[in-house]
């Protein structure tokens, strides 16, 4: 999918900047014979007026004189061009020439060729003439330019812009390339993490459908025995139903943060009092694990938010110190108002986290030792992140052999009722 991402981003890309060069060079090459057009005209106007009276405006050789900075104006004597005349006997004579030898022949040709046309001024392609007619009197007369510089300028343009088009096509291809390389990057980054999402949970779901299958098959074996008898397997099975459960809780919980669909509430929360009702129901898990439970909390501390969800939040930090403070290790969690945050560390003792481990904590799925990880699926600091997210917060974690794993909540202050934001359903 995302290779056929980058492909349609290229292909509509140079697309877009072959539609823009082909209008670019259109308008070039449109304006620039316009312009030989309208120049043409000029100069035959010119050489008609010049040959047809004695008096005629001369070019005089001189210094120009161009105060406003302007190009001067263009020499119409040095043009090759000439002027012939025809009688109603259609006789051709050859008045003059300007820096042009032309046979009566070839003056017979084009003159015939310029009496045929329909229109007063034209180009004769075969001999690369300008032509423009006029009669006055019963006579016609016809001035003619050599169109070769024209025709060969308009050549070259066309080659040149066929040229910088190919090459800038080639440089923006590339250039193209790599920016859907750079815009596709977070959008690759996140379909990995969904396909790996969506395996880790599906290898997560298998095991407790798995057994569950099993024990249903142990039990259809055994048609006439009682509930009683087959207690083991029923109780396994429920066991496992809620694991699954939960794991589907978990999952449904992630998604609706990622849709951004999880109400974090905006009523006064005493973090306070959440915070030390928690703790008071993990005393017991403490006192069975052998693990020291300490705590320094600030009375009073209250922020706007959802009450369930920071409960949760205390609930998911103290069980992972729990878990892995190690034996007669201690775990020691504080909450304090820092300025306009509220900053919350749970801190315990055991083995650190491996530096390279540290910035993938919070992905979910994500177990530093899975061995010691047994019946958690990796989803309890994902969503203690999301959690302190959808508040407005932060989480980091920091994690040595000499001061332990501390994890860290920043909890923004917001007075109750005073909190804005969007509404989340």
């Amino acid at each position: 999918m995302i290779q056929s991402l980058k492909k349609k981003f290229v292909l509509i890309n140079m697309s877009l900047v072959l539609v823009v060069l082909l209008a670019v060079f259109s308008a070039l090459s449109f304006t620039t014979a316009a312009n030989q057009q309208q120049s043409a005209e000029r100069s035959l106007n010119t050489l008609l007026m010049r040959h047809n009276s004695a008096d005629a405006t001369k070019f005089e050789i001189k210094k120009p004189n161009n105060p406003s900075g302007g190009l001067p104006q263009r020499n119409n004597e040095l043009l090759a061009g000439f002027v012939v005349s025809v009688d109603e006997s259609v006789l051709v004579t050859v008045e003059s020439a300007s820096s042009v030898t032309v046979s009566d022949e070839t003056a017979q040709a084009v003159a015939e060729i310029a009496l045929d046309a329909s229109a007063d001024s034209g180009m004769i392609r075969a001999y690369s003439l300008r032509y423009l007619r006029v009669t006055e009197n019963g006579v016609t007369r016809i001035a003619f330019l050599d169109a070769s510089s024209d025709i060969a300028a308009m050549a070259e343009l066309i080659v040149t812009s066929l040229l910088v088009g190919g090459l800038g096509l080639l440089a923006f291809f590339f250039v193209s390339l790599f920016l859907a390389n750079l815009a596709l990057r977070p959008v690759e980054a996140a379909w990995n993490r969904q396909k790996q999402f969506v395996a880790d949970a599906s290898h997560e779901l298998k095991t407790p459908l798995t057994v569950i299958l099993a024990n249903q098959k142990i039990l259809l074996s055994h048609p006439e025995h009682s509930i009683a008898e087959e207690r083991q397997w029923v109780e396994n099975t429920q066991s496992e139903g809620n694991r699954m459960k939960a794991l589907v809780e978990d999952l449904l919980f992630l998604a609706k943060t990622d849709r951004m669909r999880v109400d974090s509430g905006s009523a006064p929360v005493n973090l306070s009092d959440t915070v030390q009702g928690t703790l008071l129901t993990f005393a017991s898990v403490a006192f069975e694990s052998g693990v020291s439970l300490e705590d320094d909390i600030q009375p009073g501390i209250t922020l706007a938010g959802n009450e369930a969800q920071m409960r949760r939040l205390c609930g998911i930090l103290l069980d992972n110190a729990m878990k892995y403070a190690g034996a007669h290790g201690s775990a020691r969690i504080e909450l304090h108002s820092d300025g306009g945050n509220a900053r919350l560390s749970v801190r315990n003792t055991g083995a650190p986290i491996a530096q390279a481990d540290l910035p993938h904590v919070f992905e979910r799925f994500y177990r530093v030792d899975r061995a010691r990880s047994e019946g958690g699926y990796g989803l309890g600091l994902s969503i203690a992140e999301n959690i302190v997210r959808s508040h407005g917060g932060r989480i980091t974690v920091a994690s040595t052999a000499e001061a332990g794993t501390t994890f860290t909540v920043t909890l923004p202050l917001r007075a109750p009722g005073k909190r804005r934001g969007r509404e989340r359903v």
